[in-house]
């Protein structure tokens, strides 16, 4: 592995890169940060997909292209007077020491639940930090993860349940409301109280989920990366079922639900 000073090389070597790049290159002197952000976004799931994958050079190559975009909006803040990256990186510095005074201060924790506590609190005090325990979440991410980082910083300052098998009450009780209103839906006799059915379950629906999340994180299952999961293997074996179908000159749109899951099985069978 490198040394320090090899590290430290690196990153000067970078910032070098990325000056003349922003006076000689037409593309990389046109970028704002609204152009670079759907990209930005773009990264940071192919860095998910990485992870989740488990590849190593692919997750060291994600990471390079991620640290490209955060210097680049640092060199972009630089040229307008704003800020820089030294700037950016003792912001964070100062924010790690600030949030962490068990390890930099007299603070005594006993278990990593303590740490994630006062990390919660410690931000609200800050003088540009978050004054409310979820303003912190951002609106604009995925609900599946936002649901879990609520879940999660309401667990922060003690709001959740006392014993995990509590949630399950919860998760069967959104069943039933959520059950209740899609017979309604079908019992409906006109289009105003069916669409108000439908209005009704799409709530229920979203309470249910919202539980399932809940439940999922009281057991250390993050939801996201389990339905992640789920999708790869659907993807998986509905392609083999596809090119299976395609090799026997068959259309699955010809095919019967049980024709379809004998080589769905199959798949299953082949580990996919």
């Amino acid at each position: 592995m490198n040394t320090r000073e090899q590290k430290l090389e690196a990153f000067g070597r970078l910032l070098d890169i990325l000056d003349e790049l922003r006076v000689k290159c037409p593309w990389d002197r046109k970028q704002t940060n609204e152009s670079l952000r759907p990209q930005t976004i773009e990264e940071t799931y192919e860095l998910s997909d990485a992870i989740l994958k488990n590849d190593h050079h692919e997750i060291c190559k994600e990471l390079g292209d991620l640290l490209l975009h955060v210097v680049f909006y640092a060199k972009m803040g630089d040229e307008k007077g704003e800020f820089d990256i030294a700037d950016v990186i003792n912001h964070l510095c100062d924010k790690l020491i600030y949030r962490h005074p068990h390890v930099f201060s007299s603070t005594e924790v006993s278990s990593a639940e303590d740490v994630v506590k006062n990390w919660e609190m410690l931000k609200t005090r800050e003088k540009d930090g978050n004054k409310r325990v979820l303003s912190g979440v951002p609106e604009s991410l995925p609900s599946m993860i936002k649901a879990y980082r609520i879940q999660d910083k309401a667990r922060g300052v003690g709001f959740d349940w006392e014993q995990k098998e509590d949630v399950w009450e919860k998760v069967k009780e959104e069943e039933g409301e959520l059950e209740r209103e899609l017979r309604a839906i079908d019992a409906a006799e006109s289009d105003e109280a069916r669409n108000a059915a439908k209005d009704r379950a799409e709530d229920e629906l979203g309470d249910m989920i919202f539980a399932l999340v809940n439940a999922g994180r009281l057991y250390k299952l993050n939801p996201d990366t389990a339905l992640e999961k789920t999708c790869a293997k659907f993807r998986r074996r509905f392609t083999y079922l596809e090119e299976n179908t395609i090799r026997q000159g068959r259309d699955l749109k010809d095919m019967t639900l049980a024709q379809m899951d004998e080589i769905w099985d199959e798949a299953k069978r082949q580990g996919l």
